[in-house]
């Protein structure tokens, strides 16, 4: 089974006797209720309701870690920061690596919320096998977007982003940054958009590339490898033949995807 260490994943610890709240009131995710050791999914997002931060939480003892992009692992802290006010929480960094196995969870790793697709995650120390280019095929294999990669800041909406599909939101659970956005689009249904996967041959095209169906345009691709790549389409304009760069491309449709997510004629 891969074991791949995840150097672009970093870690946040936020601890007190505020801190689930604290957390809580934030993030799309229900915070109040995580329990020791257990993994969801999340985001952080602005207050217009469109990502900022995509995160994992995991419920410690004295609080919650935080699985974050390493690259915006400071910017996060900064944040929450400016969020705290007078919440008895104290926020740092913390130096454990990432660790992803797939497709099954091995012992001392936690399942990914997502799906169980994805196999389970470790915070801690572990023998990789594996490199990040092999957990980024699967994770395509699979048709999960990497919000980091996929959704420029402050620019995506997490439902474009398949997090109501992921376990990302918690729509029972109240306010959050963002939430009056995210809701009134889950309960109207004015979905537009979707990451899916696109799969072709050869190398893939260039981040940004337009998805075309015959002259309509029906998207943009986001990052990939030689094979696949994740886009963002317009959920009206996925029957019929694709095309990027003038080359066919072929729509999968994910198996964790529900069944009335697209409109029929596209499923």
């Amino acid at each position: 089974m891969p074991i791949a260490r995840l150097d672009s994943r970093a870690l946040i610890s936020v601890t007190g006797e505020d801190a689930k709240l604290f957390l809580h009131n934030l993030l799309t995710q229900d915070v109040e209720t995580l329990t020791e050791g257990e993994l969801r999914f999340g985001a952080l997002l602005s207050p217009p309701g469109r990502l900022l931060f995509d995160l994992f939480l995991l419920g410690q003892a004295d609080g919650v870690l935080l699985d974050v992009a390493t690259e915006r692992r400071d910017a996060l802290i900064q944040r929450l920061s400016m969020y705290r006010l007078r919440a008895k929480v104290q926020v740092a960094d913390d130096d454990r690596p990432v660790f992803a196995a797939w497709p099954e969870v091995p012992a001392g790793f936690i399942p990914d919320p997502r799906t169980p697709l994805m196999g389970g995650r470790l915070y801690g120390e572990a023998t990789a096998d594996a490199a990040k280019a092999d957990y980024d095929a699967h994770r395509l294999s699979v048709g999960l977007p990497d919000p980091t990669a996929d959704a420029p800041q402050d620019k995506t909406y997490p439902i474009e982003a398949d997090f109501d599909l992921l376990n990302g939101i918690d729509f029972q659970k109240g306010c959050f940054v963002g939430q009056e956005t995210t809701s009134r689009m889950k309960r109207r249904g004015t979905i537009k958009n979707r990451m899916l996967p696109l799969d072709f041959d050869g190398p893939p095209p260039a981040f940004g590339a337009e998805v075309l169906k015959g002259e309509l345009r029906a998207g943009e691709v986001l990052s990939g490898q030689d094979g696949s790549v994740m886009a963002l389409l317009r959920v009206d304009r996925l029957d019929g033949d694709l095309t990027v760069d003038g080359r066919p491309v072929r729509l999968r449709k994910p198996a964790w995807m529900g069944e009335d997510v697209l409109p029929s004629s596209n499923a």
